[in-house]
């Protein structure tokens, strides 16, 4: 197998997978090296770490960075989020060889445009529409002044976004975004989320409840959250269990004294796998598009029904094997008619999931991307 190289910069130490950009990163990661790329991997951080012996085992040189949360930096013209990810050594550190430079959000390429990458060939993932996310994230923001920051940096990508156009190619996760790079643009190509499942592994019949899990550190979350808690008072004879890594005591004030709703920590991926398996009816919804929801193609390999929103997954290869609800109502329906179904596993969804959302094809399809750049 030849060997390829490509640096990757990331927002994020991607290790472990704790969350949707996470696990992205980490599993593209992961399917890169395994198709013979040699990586070089920068990492952005808040506190700098002695190492990462499973980060380490895959790329050929790891990096870290910390971030730097200057307060001056809200006063700037660029994205907070941008301007805080420019250390010097990491410019330093991608001029040590040519390989093809993989920027992971427009967060991370503050350096990108540096005269001394001119001759690079720079692709960016596109994780969201930023100026998308940020509004989408003030609009769910309670704190008053965190949604004054988050619309104003919003604001900002909307002014950085033409940055985009000096990539050589920009990966988009959604085809929404990717239209929307084209037609602005011109220069993005969707490639699939990358998410670590090989094979659709789903128990038939019926499972115990219904299943919602995510960050509770975002904002759009923690609303949907606090909306399926209100849902579920009114479907007071089905269990829900919400789970995740994070807020425990805002779920739990919430539940109150609702028997039929409980919190679940969510530790590590093996407590989520086994959440999953056991799950009848994954409720997964968003009251922002941004991308693809990663815990969609999670619960699609490893649990029974999904119902999801508009804002979930805008393919449709994907998102036909799931139940589409555009109101309250119409979701209370579903889950009434669900619970009471037997699940039975479509042997076209676990092929079509299989070779289309399948890691190391996808890899490839970025492979080919680069090297039609260089040709």
């Amino acid at each position: 197998m030849q060997e390829k190289s490509l640096h990757i910069v990331s927002f994020d130490t991607p290790f472990p997978p704790k969350y949707g950009g996470a696990i992205e990163v980490f599993y593209k990661i992961k399917a890169l090296h395994d198709i013979g790329y040699k990586i070089y991997l920068h990492c952005f951080v808040n506190s700098i770490p002695a190492g990462n012996l499973e980060l380490e085992s895959l790329v050929s040189e790891l990096y870290f960075y910390k971030n730097a949360y200057n307060p001056l930096y809200l006063f700037s013209k660029i994205p907070f989020s941008v301007i805080s990810r420019n250390d010097g050594n990491l410019l330093k550190n991608l001029q040590k060889n040519d390989a093809p430079i993989l920027f992971e959000g427009l967060k991370t390429a503050y350096l990108s445009e540096d005269k001394s990458l001119n001759d690079r060939v720079k692709i960016l993932r596109l994780h969201n529409l930023e100026q998308d996310y940020f509004l989408g994230i003030s609009k769910s923001e309670n704190n008053w002044i965190k949604k004054f920051l988050y619309f104003i940096e919003s604001k900002k990508y909307q002014i950085h976004e033409k940055k985009l156009q000096t990539f050589n190619r920009v990966l988009a996760l959604s085809k929404f975004e990717n239209e929307y790079v084209n037609r602005k643009f011109g220069n993005s190509s969707y490639v699939p989320v990358f998410h670590g499942n090989e094979t659709v592994e789903i128990a038939e019949g019926f499972g115990k409840y219904a299943f919602y899990h995510g960050d509770l550190k975002t904002s759009d979350n923690r609303k949907v959250a606090k909306y399926l808690i209100e849902v579920f008072k009114e479907i007071k004879e089905y269990k829900l269990v919400i789970a995740s890594g994070s807020n425990e005591n805002f779920i739990r004030k919430n539940i109150g004294n609702s028997s039929n709703i409980e919190f679940v920590y969510l530790e590590n991926f093996e407590k989520l796998k086994q959440l999953l398996k056991d799950a009848h009816i994954n409720v997964i919804l968003s009251f922002q598009k941004s991308g693809t929801k990663l815990k969609l193609v999670n619960s699609l390999f490893r649990s029974r029904f999904c119902i999801i929103n508009e804002n979930i997954m805008d393919d449709e290869i994907v998102s036909n094997f799931c139940i589409k609800i555009a109101s309250k109502e119409e979701l209370i329906s579903k889950i009434n008619f669900l619970k009471t179904q037997s699940y039975t596993e479509s042997e076209n969804k676990k092929v079509v999931l299989e070779k289309y959302l399948d890691d190391k094809v996808n890899a490839q399809k970025i492979a080919a991307i680069l090297e039609d750049i260089k040709s």
